[in-house]
C-alpha cells in the first residue's frame, strides 16, 4: 500500500507548536478592514489555536 502524502496546501497555512497544538491565521483579515471595529481587527491579526477533532484530522494530513 502506498504512503499517504502530506497535504501541501495545509502545510503552508498552519504551524505545529512544540506542545503539539496547531496555530493558524484567522479569516476575514484580507480586505474591507475599515468597516470592522478596532477590537475585531486586533483579534483577526493574531494567530489562533485549533483543538479537538479538527486538530487531530489536520495532524493526520500533515504527517501523511
Amino acid at each position: 500500500m502506498n504512503k499517504q502524502k502530506t497535504h501541501k496546501g495545509l502545510k503552508k497555512r498552519i504551524k505545529v507548536t512544540a506542545s503539539g497544538k496547531i496555530k493558524h491565521k484567522r479569516c476575514c483579515g484580507g480586505h474591507l478592514m475599515s468597516k470592522k471595529n478596532s477590537k475585531r481587527r486586533r483579534a483577526i491579526a493574531g494567530k489562533s489555536l485549533i483543538s479537538g477533532g479538527a486538530a487531530k484530522s489536520m495532524k493526520a494530513r500533515l504527517h501523511g
